[in-house]
Protein backbone atom coordinates (compact mmCIF):
# COMPACT_ATOMS: atom_id res chain seq x y z
CA UNK A 1 0.00 0.00 0.00
CA UNK A 2 1.23 3.51 -1.02
CA UNK A 3 0.67 6.18 1.87
CA UNK A 4 1.94 9.29 2.84
CA UNK A 5 3.98 10.21 6.00
CA UNK A 6 6.33 13.37 7.50
CA UNK A 7 9.85 12.82 6.60
CA UNK A 8 10.07 13.14 10.48
CA UNK A 9 8.32 9.39 10.42
CA UNK A 10 11.07 7.94 7.40
CA UNK A 11 12.77 5.10 9.58
CA UNK A 12 15.81 2.72 8.04
CA UNK A 13 13.93 -0.35 6.70
CA UNK A 14 11.05 1.21 4.81
CA UNK A 15 11.06 2.12 1.09
CA UNK A 16 10.45 5.04 -0.30
CA UNK A 17 8.34 5.06 -3.54
CA UNK A 18 7.72 8.71 -4.23
CA UNK A 19 10.37 11.44 -3.14
CA UNK A 20 7.40 14.08 -3.35
CA UNK A 21 9.56 16.66 -4.85
CA UNK A 22 9.01 17.54 -8.43
CA UNK A 23 9.56 20.94 -7.75
CA UNK A 24 13.76 19.62 -6.65
CA UNK A 25 16.46 18.67 -8.76
CA UNK A 26 17.37 16.16 -5.61
CA UNK A 27 20.97 14.86 -6.17
CA UNK A 28 19.52 10.93 -5.48
CA UNK A 29 19.36 9.01 -8.65
CA UNK A 30 15.65 8.10 -8.09
CA UNK A 31 12.68 9.06 -6.63
CA UNK A 32 12.01 5.37 -5.86
CA UNK A 33 14.38 3.67 -3.35
CA UNK A 34 14.49 1.72 0.03
CA UNK A 35 16.19 3.32 3.15
CA UNK A 36 19.11 1.93 4.33
CA UNK A 37 20.72 4.63 7.19
CA UNK A 38 19.88 7.73 8.76
CA UNK A 39 22.61 9.43 6.49
CA UNK A 40 19.96 8.88 3.83
CA UNK A 41 16.86 10.30 5.94
CA UNK A 42 19.44 13.39 7.14
CA UNK A 43 20.03 13.92 3.53
CA UNK A 44 16.45 14.22 2.48
CA UNK A 45 14.97 16.28 5.33
CA UNK A 46 18.57 18.52 4.49
CA UNK A 47 17.00 19.42 1.34
CA UNK A 48 13.88 20.18 2.20
CA UNK A 49 11.16 17.54 1.68
CA UNK A 50 8.69 17.55 4.27
CA UNK A 51 6.19 14.84 3.20
CA UNK A 52 7.35 11.59 0.72
CA UNK A 53 5.13 8.62 -0.19
CA UNK A 54 6.38 5.28 1.42
CA UNK A 55 5.21 1.91 -0.20
CA UNK A 56 4.87 -0.60 2.54
CA UNK A 57 4.88 -3.67 1.01
CA UNK A 58 7.97 -3.62 -0.29
CA UNK A 59 9.40 -1.64 3.10
CA UNK A 60 8.32 -0.67 7.29
CA UNK A 61 4.62 0.93 7.85
CA UNK A 62 3.52 3.75 9.57
CA UNK A 63 -0.15 2.70 10.39
CA UNK A 64 -1.80 5.96 11.21
CA UNK A 65 -0.31 7.12 7.84
CA UNK A 66 -2.61 8.41 5.33
CA UNK A 67 -3.21 6.59 1.73
CA UNK A 68 -2.09 8.02 -0.93
CA UNK A 69 -5.83 7.43 -2.51
CA UNK A 70 -6.87 9.36 0.66
CA UNK A 71 -4.52 12.16 -0.07
CA UNK A 72 -5.58 12.55 -3.53
CA UNK A 73 -9.40 12.49 -2.56
CA UNK A 74 -8.78 15.49 -0.08
CA UNK A 75 -6.83 17.31 -2.72
CA UNK A 76 -10.14 16.77 -5.00
CA UNK A 77 -12.47 18.24 -2.44
CA UNK A 78 -10.17 21.23 -1.86
CA UNK A 79 -9.97 22.07 -5.40
CA UNK A 80 -13.72 21.65 -5.61
CA UNK A 81 -14.14 24.27 -2.63
CA UNK A 82 -11.44 26.64 -4.93
CA UNK A 83 -13.90 26.62 -7.49
CA UNK A 84 -16.49 27.92 -5.92
CA UNK A 85 -14.27 31.27 -5.20
CA UNK A 86 -13.78 32.04 -8.31
CA UNK A 87 -13.16 36.20 -9.18
CA UNK A 88 -13.79 38.11 -11.91
CA UNK A 89 -11.85 37.53 -14.97
CA UNK A 90 -13.24 40.07 -17.60
CA UNK A 91 -13.00 38.95 -20.70
CA UNK A 92 -11.97 41.71 -23.45
CA UNK A 93 -12.15 39.73 -27.01
CA UNK A 94 -13.23 36.46 -27.84
CA UNK A 95 -10.50 33.56 -27.65
CA UNK A 96 -10.65 33.10 -31.03
CA UNK A 97 -10.20 37.00 -32.33
CA UNK A 98 -6.68 36.85 -30.10
CA UNK A 99 -5.45 33.00 -30.91
CA UNK A 100 -3.52 34.28 -33.80
CA UNK A 101 -2.08 37.13 -32.61
CA UNK A 102 -1.22 35.25 -29.51
CA UNK A 103 0.61 32.65 -31.52
CA UNK A 104 2.84 35.54 -33.57
CA UNK A 105 3.42 36.64 -30.14
CA UNK A 106 4.94 33.22 -28.37
CA UNK A 107 7.19 33.11 -31.58
CA UNK A 108 8.63 35.95 -31.27
CA UNK A 109 8.92 36.20 -27.77
CA UNK A 110 11.06 32.60 -27.38
CA UNK A 111 13.30 34.41 -30.08
CA UNK A 112 13.95 36.95 -28.27
CA UNK A 113 15.15 35.08 -25.11
CA UNK A 114 16.70 32.96 -26.93
CA UNK A 115 19.05 35.85 -28.66
CA UNK A 116 19.31 37.96 -25.14
CA UNK A 117 20.93 34.95 -24.05
CA UNK A 118 23.21 34.14 -26.32
CA UNK A 119 24.16 37.58 -25.90
CA UNK A 120 24.57 37.30 -22.24
CA UNK A 121 26.73 34.33 -23.02
CA UNK A 122 29.18 36.83 -25.13
CA UNK A 123 29.50 38.72 -22.35
CA UNK A 124 26.87 41.57 -23.54
CA UNK A 125 24.59 43.70 -21.49
CA UNK A 126 20.95 42.84 -21.53
CA UNK A 127 19.16 45.28 -23.78
CA UNK A 128 15.60 45.98 -21.91
CA UNK A 129 14.52 48.31 -24.34
CA UNK A 130 14.72 44.92 -26.81
CA UNK A 131 12.18 43.13 -23.76
CA UNK A 132 10.18 46.33 -22.88
CA UNK A 133 8.09 46.12 -25.92
CA UNK A 134 7.45 42.27 -25.80
CA UNK A 135 6.41 42.49 -22.12
CA UNK A 136 3.59 44.79 -22.88
CA UNK A 137 2.34 43.18 -25.58
CA UNK A 138 2.08 39.68 -22.99
CA UNK A 139 0.35 41.32 -20.53
CA UNK A 140 -1.66 42.85 -23.26
CA UNK A 141 -2.48 39.57 -24.86
CA UNK A 142 -3.62 38.06 -21.26
CA UNK A 143 -5.80 41.05 -20.42
CA UNK A 144 -7.61 40.45 -23.57
CA UNK A 145 -8.06 37.07 -23.52
CA UNK A 146 -5.85 34.58 -21.85
CA UNK A 147 -6.66 31.18 -22.93
CA UNK A 148 -5.11 32.15 -26.09
CA UNK A 149 -1.59 32.32 -24.95
CA UNK A 150 -1.68 30.02 -21.85
CA UNK A 151 -2.04 26.69 -23.45
CA UNK A 152 0.82 27.82 -26.16
CA UNK A 153 3.27 28.80 -23.37
CA UNK A 154 2.97 25.62 -21.43
CA UNK A 155 3.72 23.57 -25.38
CA UNK A 156 7.69 23.20 -25.44
CA UNK A 157 10.35 21.85 -27.16
CA UNK A 158 12.38 19.67 -25.19
CA UNK A 159 15.98 21.28 -26.56
CA UNK A 160 14.32 25.07 -26.07
CA UNK A 161 13.48 24.31 -22.57
CA UNK A 162 15.20 27.24 -20.86
CA UNK A 163 13.89 29.94 -23.38
CA UNK A 164 9.97 28.19 -23.68
CA UNK A 165 9.78 28.15 -19.61
CA UNK A 166 10.45 32.05 -19.26
CA UNK A 167 8.12 33.07 -21.57
CA UNK A 168 5.79 30.54 -20.07
CA UNK A 169 6.31 32.41 -16.49
CA UNK A 170 6.04 35.43 -17.60
CA UNK A 171 2.30 34.72 -19.46
CA UNK A 172 1.31 32.65 -16.77
CA UNK A 173 2.41 35.22 -13.60
CA UNK A 174 0.52 38.39 -15.76
CA UNK A 175 -2.52 36.01 -15.44
CA UNK A 176 -2.11 34.98 -11.44
CA UNK A 177 -0.93 38.83 -10.89
CA UNK A 178 -4.77 39.43 -12.93
CA UNK A 179 -6.38 37.48 -10.77
CA UNK A 180 -4.59 39.28 -7.67
CA UNK A 181 -5.74 42.79 -8.92
CA UNK A 182 -2.34 43.79 -8.52
CA UNK A 183 -2.24 47.50 -10.67
CA UNK A 184 -1.20 47.24 -14.31
CA UNK A 185 2.29 49.08 -14.31
CA UNK A 186 3.28 46.87 -11.36
CA UNK A 187 2.04 43.87 -13.78
CA UNK A 188 4.20 44.64 -16.26
CA UNK A 189 7.05 45.17 -13.75
CA UNK A 190 6.08 41.37 -12.71
CA UNK A 191 6.13 40.36 -16.09
CA UNK A 192 9.41 41.91 -16.84
CA UNK A 193 11.03 39.91 -13.52
CA UNK A 194 9.39 36.65 -15.01
CA UNK A 195 10.39 36.87 -18.49
CA UNK A 196 14.33 37.26 -17.22
CA UNK A 197 14.22 35.08 -13.96
CA UNK A 198 16.68 32.61 -15.52
CA UNK A 199 19.19 34.81 -17.44
CA UNK A 200 21.39 33.71 -15.29
CA UNK A 201 21.36 30.01 -16.71
CA UNK A 202 23.49 31.80 -19.35
CA UNK A 203 26.32 31.69 -17.18
CA UNK A 204 25.63 27.95 -16.47
CA UNK A 205 27.88 25.65 -18.58
CA UNK A 206 25.73 23.94 -21.41
CA UNK A 207 26.66 20.57 -20.53
CA UNK A 208 24.75 20.58 -16.68
CA UNK A 209 22.16 22.93 -17.69
CA UNK A 210 21.23 20.39 -20.62
CA UNK A 211 22.21 17.61 -19.39
CA UNK A 212 19.69 14.29 -20.17
CA UNK A 213 19.85 13.08 -16.98
CA UNK A 214 19.56 13.47 -13.39
CA UNK A 215 22.25 16.34 -11.75
CA UNK A 216 24.98 15.54 -9.35
CA UNK A 217 25.93 17.07 -6.40
CA UNK A 218 28.41 19.15 -7.60
CA UNK A 219 26.16 20.06 -10.72
CA UNK A 220 22.70 20.72 -8.76
CA UNK A 221 24.99 23.37 -6.63
CA UNK A 222 26.17 24.70 -9.79
CA UNK A 223 22.85 25.07 -11.21
CA UNK A 224 21.62 26.44 -8.19
CA UNK A 225 23.83 29.65 -8.52
CA UNK A 226 21.87 30.80 -11.58
CA UNK A 227 19.64 32.62 -9.33
CA UNK A 228 22.05 34.80 -7.83
CA UNK A 229 23.58 35.59 -11.80
CA UNK A 230 20.44 36.25 -12.42
CA UNK A 231 20.67 38.71 -9.49
CA UNK A 232 24.22 40.12 -10.32
CA UNK A 233 22.83 40.69 -14.66
CA UNK A 234 19.62 42.19 -13.51
CA UNK A 235 21.60 44.74 -10.69
CA UNK A 236 23.43 45.71 -13.65
CA UNK A 237 21.00 46.16 -16.34
CA UNK A 238 19.32 50.17 -16.28
CA UNK A 239 15.54 50.14 -15.83
CA UNK A 240 15.09 47.26 -13.99
CA UNK A 241 12.85 47.23 -10.88
CA UNK A 242 12.78 46.14 -7.21
CA UNK A 243 9.73 44.00 -8.13
CA UNK A 244 11.21 42.49 -11.33
CA UNK A 245 14.53 41.86 -9.02
CA UNK A 246 12.62 40.12 -6.34
CA UNK A 247 10.71 38.01 -8.82
CA UNK A 248 14.36 36.77 -10.40
CA UNK A 249 15.89 36.36 -7.15
CA UNK A 250 13.20 34.95 -5.12
CA UNK A 251 11.42 32.53 -7.21
CA UNK A 252 13.34 29.44 -5.68
CA UNK A 253 12.77 30.52 -1.90
CA UNK A 254 10.29 28.24 -0.03
CA UNK A 255 7.69 29.29 2.47
CA UNK A 256 9.10 26.90 5.03
CA UNK A 257 12.51 28.14 4.57
CA UNK A 258 13.74 25.40 2.62
CA UNK A 259 14.12 27.07 -0.37
CA UNK A 260 17.53 28.85 -1.99
CA UNK A 261 19.71 30.97 -1.79
CA UNK A 262 19.18 32.69 1.39
CA UNK A 263 16.79 30.55 2.82
CA UNK A 264 14.27 33.00 3.69
CA UNK A 265 10.88 32.07 5.24
CA UNK A 266 7.20 33.22 5.28
CA UNK A 267 7.07 37.04 4.87
CA UNK A 268 10.06 37.70 4.21
CA UNK A 269 9.88 36.54 1.06
CA UNK A 270 8.11 39.28 -0.68
CA UNK A 271 4.61 38.63 -2.60
CA UNK A 272 5.84 38.27 -5.66
CA UNK A 273 8.58 36.56 -4.90
CA UNK A 274 6.19 34.28 -3.28
CA UNK A 275 3.83 34.39 -6.52
CA UNK A 276 6.74 33.43 -8.35
CA UNK A 277 7.87 30.97 -6.70
CA UNK A 278 4.64 28.93 -7.12
CA UNK A 279 4.56 29.57 -10.95
CA UNK A 280 8.04 28.48 -11.65
CA UNK A 281 7.49 24.98 -10.28
CA UNK A 282 4.19 24.48 -11.89
CA UNK A 283 5.36 25.40 -14.62
CA UNK A 284 8.50 23.16 -14.42
CA UNK A 285 6.39 20.18 -13.36
CA UNK A 286 3.86 20.53 -15.96
CA UNK A 287 6.48 20.49 -18.77
CA UNK A 288 7.80 17.73 -20.93
CA UNK A 289 11.70 17.31 -20.49
CA UNK A 290 14.34 14.78 -21.13
CA UNK A 291 14.67 13.57 -17.93
CA UNK A 292 11.40 14.57 -16.57
CA UNK A 293 7.68 13.40 -17.78
CA UNK A 294 5.53 16.69 -17.64
CA UNK A 295 2.11 16.36 -15.65
CA UNK A 296 -1.57 17.14 -17.16
CA UNK A 297 -2.16 20.74 -15.87
CA UNK A 298 -4.92 19.17 -13.38
CA UNK A 299 -2.86 16.93 -11.46
CA UNK A 300 -0.02 19.51 -10.97
CA UNK A 301 -2.27 21.86 -9.50
CA UNK A 302 -3.23 19.37 -7.38
CA UNK A 303 0.72 19.12 -6.66
CA UNK A 304 0.37 22.34 -5.82
CA UNK A 305 -2.07 22.29 -3.46
CA UNK A 306 -1.13 19.55 -1.59
CA UNK A 307 2.93 21.08 -1.17
CA UNK A 308 1.56 24.41 -0.29
CA UNK A 309 1.20 22.79 3.38
CA UNK A 310 4.67 23.80 3.64
CA UNK A 311 6.85 24.95 0.44
CA UNK A 312 4.18 27.55 -0.72
CA UNK A 313 1.62 30.29 0.58
CA UNK A 314 -1.16 28.17 0.64
CA UNK A 315 -3.50 31.11 0.17
CA UNK A 316 -1.83 32.43 -2.78
CA UNK A 317 -1.79 28.76 -4.06
CA UNK A 318 -5.72 28.71 -4.51
CA UNK A 319 -5.71 32.53 -5.84
CA UNK A 320 -3.11 31.13 -8.60
CA UNK A 321 -5.67 27.94 -8.95
CA UNK A 322 -8.60 30.48 -9.47
CA UNK A 323 -6.71 32.30 -11.99
CA UNK A 324 -5.99 30.29 -14.47
CA UNK A 325 -8.63 27.39 -14.02
CA UNK A 326 -9.15 24.25 -12.50
CA UNK A 327 -8.99 22.85 -15.71
CA UNK A 328 -6.64 25.43 -17.59
CA UNK A 329 -7.08 26.30 -21.30
CA UNK A 330 -4.73 23.68 -23.94
CA UNK A 331 -5.97 20.37 -21.03
CA UNK A 332 -7.16 17.19 -22.89
CA UNK A 333 -10.49 16.45 -20.87
CA UNK A 334 -13.10 13.17 -21.33
CA UNK A 335 -16.75 13.81 -20.52
CA UNK A 336 -18.89 11.81 -18.84
CA UNK A 337 -19.91 11.10 -22.51
CA UNK A 338 -16.64 9.54 -23.39
CA UNK A 339 -16.39 12.03 -26.11
CA UNK A 340 -12.48 14.06 -25.24
CA UNK A 341 -11.52 17.16 -25.66
CA UNK A 342 -9.14 20.21 -25.30
CA UNK A 343 -10.48 23.12 -22.66
CA UNK A 344 -10.47 25.98 -24.54
CA UNK A 345 -12.06 28.84 -22.79
CA UNK A 346 -13.10 28.86 -18.90
CA UNK A 347 -16.60 30.24 -18.15
CA UNK A 348 -16.37 32.91 -15.11
CA UNK A 349 -17.44 31.79 -12.02
CA UNK A 350 -17.52 27.88 -13.44
CA UNK A 351 -14.23 26.48 -13.11
CA UNK A 352 -15.50 23.22 -13.28
CA UNK A 353 -17.49 23.84 -16.60
CA UNK A 354 -14.99 25.34 -19.25
CA UNK A 355 -15.56 25.39 -22.68
CA UNK A 356 -14.11 22.19 -24.58
CA UNK A 357 -13.94 21.27 -28.51
CA UNK A 358 -14.61 17.66 -28.47
CA UNK A 359 -13.25 15.55 -31.28
CA UNK A 360 -12.52 12.08 -30.68
CA UNK A 361 -14.74 9.24 -28.76
CA UNK A 362 -12.60 7.37 -25.84
CA UNK A 363 -14.63 4.18 -25.80
CA UNK A 364 -14.60 3.94 -29.60
CA UNK A 365 -11.59 5.42 -30.14
CA UNK A 366 -11.75 7.24 -33.05
CA UNK A 367 -12.34 10.79 -33.81
CA UNK A 368 -15.35 12.64 -34.68
CA UNK A 369 -17.19 16.21 -36.00
CA UNK A 370 -14.87 18.90 -33.77
CA UNK A 371 -17.78 20.27 -32.02
CA UNK A 372 -17.37 23.41 -29.14
CA UNK A 373 -19.43 22.24 -25.78
CA UNK A 374 -19.87 25.19 -23.47
CA UNK A 375 -20.33 22.63 -20.10
CA UNK A 376 -22.32 25.39 -18.58
CA UNK A 377 -24.87 24.71 -20.43
CA UNK A 378 -25.20 20.97 -20.91
CA UNK A 379 -25.50 18.04 -18.33
CA UNK A 380 -22.12 16.56 -19.68
CA UNK A 381 -19.63 16.91 -17.27
CA UNK A 382 -15.76 16.66 -16.88
CA UNK A 383 -14.91 12.85 -16.20
CA UNK A 384 -11.21 13.41 -15.59
CA UNK A 385 -8.04 14.85 -17.38
CA UNK A 386 -6.49 13.15 -20.30
CA UNK A 387 -2.84 12.59 -21.54
CA UNK A 388 -2.16 13.60 -25.22
CA UNK A 389 0.61 11.59 -25.93
CA UNK A 390 -1.23 8.14 -24.34
CA UNK A 391 -4.00 9.30 -27.59
CA UNK A 392 -1.19 10.61 -29.71
CA UNK A 393 -3.26 13.88 -30.18
CA UNK A 394 -1.48 16.42 -31.41
CA UNK A 395 -2.32 19.39 -29.13
CA UNK A 396 -1.31 22.36 -31.56
CA UNK A 397 -4.05 20.54 -33.62
CA UNK A 398 -6.82 21.37 -31.73
CA UNK A 399 -6.24 24.92 -29.72
CA UNK A 400 -7.95 28.18 -30.72
CA UNK A 401 -6.31 29.61 -33.96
Amino acid sequence: MIKQIRTDQLKPGMYIHDLNCGWLDHPFLTNAFAVHDQATIDKIVKIGIRELYIDTIKGADVWAAPTQQQVNADLERRLQEIAQKQPDKPIVVEVREEAARAKRLHGEANKIIRNMMDDIRLGQQIQVDRVEPMVESVVDSIFRNQDALLPLARLKNHDDYTFEHSVSVCALMVAFARGMKLPREVIKEIAMGALLHDVGKARVPDDILNKPAKLSEDEFVRMKDHVVQSVVLLEHTPGISETALQVAGQHHERHDGTGYPHGLAGDHISLYGQMAAIVDVYDAISSERVYHKGMSPTQALKKMLEWSEHHFNPQLVQTFIRSIGIYPAGTLVRLDSNRMGVVVEQNEGRLLEPVVRVFYHAAKQHYIPPELVDLSKTQDRIAGFENYEKWKIDPYQWLPS
